[in-house]
């Protein structure tokens, strides 16, 4: 068993020596191509379990859900596209990495020969539909404040496009892959149907997904890429019950699984591969900020330095997570230890709780009902009665919560989150908690203060600048989310995977939700 950082893997630092990356992101010849297949079976099928159930649409107009997010991955593709394994830019629908003279503008060039699954080609006019629908307001697109920095989109010719931004902006290639290019006559005949069983440009083609049962995929036969799928055939079971998908590992059913329960990964990893991927994924605590007492910085504070989190990590995790010093992980390449590091320190949490004139207080902790924070839950309750806080436990489904904090029944809540899965910079990744959205509107209710104007004019200030300059103005961001802590991670996740080694090749796991297949195939 390996504990593998943040974004990188065995896979990872192969590509750094130069073979695979040759092959995968800078361009595979025939002759590489050959090579890297000489000890793969092309006909096998690719048996996966995954941990999620099925929901939502595949449309990547908006599909968030774990499951739709990943399936895209092998099926859809932006211009630019991030490696799920190393978090990596690359050159996708693109015919080569984007460039500009001046930060405004950028002409992208298809690769030759792209056609969606239905053997149509694509054209500069279904890149800028593409884009055009999520940088629409009337879309409601999710990805929308992901690319806000773009201005317009032209056709240039058939199959050129020029991109034209509000100001440089230094992550565009890190970015653009929010946008995936979709066919603009099949999604205008039936946005619906596109949704349920979309097509795409990437390595597979999504032949039916049965929530609750499975998704498969097929080969991509007319794919054009640099990442041409390296099985006939791939089947997601999914499994959301922990020891059904541990069993399936085990009986040889599936080949992968993602999210191997903690209290498994011994037992797991004598039997498979297994490595334990430091991820952004974190737990978090979120505080209504108007109403007592959390309008109160400081019982926030008090609240954040009464957990003693070695208890929670090592008794209700197992010793799978890294107590959070910053708003990033420690092993992310923007990482800055945060102004406030809330060690565990009782009397300063009493201190806190007494100049804000409580000796006690009586509050009701909300908690989603996923496991392992179910296992946590209690043992924060344990810290914080500690100290003066007087706790009750709502434990309660992942949906139903957030329905009683968007109604303002909130006092306090500790749930996970991870927007990795669509970006890894620490704009993107703020941004989903602290952005023009309804987390600070709605859930915590900060969006009215000081400190969420100064932030955002930090964020805004930090989109037009570049290099050393951008990160100090993202320091002082989470400096300052670290200080007023409105909502703030607690630690964050080791995302335990394991595989058959024995039987995949070029496999490694993602730092987010998901299992990723691009480049892997089955041994012969």
């Amino acid at each position: 068993m390996r504990i593998v950082k943040f974004g990188v893997s065995r896979r990872a630092l192969f590509m750094a020596a130069g073979a695979f990356a040759s092959m995968s992101l800078l361009g595979m010849s025939a002759a590489k191509a050959q090579v890297a297949t000489d000890n793969i079976d092309l006909d096998a099928t690719i048996q996966a379990g995954i941990a999620y159930g099925l929901s939502g649409t595949f449309d990547p107009l908006s599909a968030s859900g774990a499951v739709t997010v990943a399936a895209n991955w092998h099926t859809m593709e932006g211009l630019v596209d991030l490696d799920p394994v190393t978090r990596e830019p690359y050159a996708a629908l693109a015919a080569e990495m984007p460039t500009s003279a001046d930060g405004i503008e950028y002409i992208v060039k298809l690769r030759d020969g792209a056609v969606f699954h239905d053997g149509t080609p694509v054209t500069a006019e279904d890149v800028v539909y593409s884009a055009e629908r999520v940088l629409d307001p009337a879309s409601n697109s999710l990805f929308r404040s992901f690319v806000s920095f773009i201005d317009k989109v032209e056709v240039v010719d058939e199959t050129t496009v020029k991109f034209t931004n509000k100001f440089p902006f230094s992550l565009f290639n890190e970015r653009i892959g929010s946008i995936k290019i979709v066919p603009k006559a099949l999604v205008e005949a039936d946005p619906e149907a596109f949704g349920k069983l979309p097509t795409g440009t990437g390595p597979y083609k999504l032949i039916s997904a049965v929530p609750e049962a499975e998704i498969v995929f097929e080969r991509n036969e007319d794919y054009t890429g640099n990442r041409p799928a390296l099985a006939a055939d791939m089947v997601w079971n999914l499994i959301a019950d922990p020891t059904a998908r541990v069993n399936a590992l085990n009986s040889g059913t599936v080949m992968a699984i993602e999210d191997v329960p903690y209290i498994d990964v011994d037992a797991v990893a004598a039997v498979a591969e297994l490595e334990k991927a430091q991820s952004f994924g974190l737990l978090f605590a979120m505080f209504n900020t108007q109403t007592a007492p959390f309008n109160d910085v400081r019982v926030r504070q008090a609240f954040m330095y009464a957990i003693d989190m070695d208890k929670v990590i090592g008794t209700g995790m197992l010793d799978n997570a890294t107590a959070a010093s910053s708003f990033l992980p420690e092993t992310h390449p923007n990482y800055h230890r945060a102004e406030n590091v809330y060690g565990n320190d009782p009397e300063k949490a009493k201190a806190l709780l007494a100049e804000a004139g409580l000796e006690s207080v009586d509050i009701t902790l909300m908690s989603t009902d996923h496991g392992w924070v179910k296992d946590v839950a209690p043992i924060i309750k344990e810290s914080l009665d500690a100290v003066g806080f007087n706790t009750t436990l709502d434990i309660g489904q992942s949906g139903g919560q957030y329905v009683k904090v968007d109604a303002g029944e909130m006092q306090v809540m500790i749930a996970p989150g991870d927007p990795s899965v669509f970006g890894n910079d620490p704009d993107i990744l703020m941004q989903w908690w602290f952005g023009d959205n309804i987390w600070p509107t709605t859930r915590y209710r900060w969006a009215e203060s000081e400190g969420y104007a100064e932030l955002t004019t930090l964020l805004n200030d930090a989109l037009r600048l570049s290099g050393e300059e951008q990160q100090a103005k993202w320091n002082e961001a989470m400096d300052l989310i670290s200080v007023e802590v409105p909502l703030y991670p607690l630690l964050h996740r080791q995302l335990p995977t394991a595989w058959s080694a024995e039987e995949l090749e070029g496999f490694a796991p993602v730092p987010t939700t998901g299992l990723s297949f691009l480049d892997v195939g089955v041994k012969k």
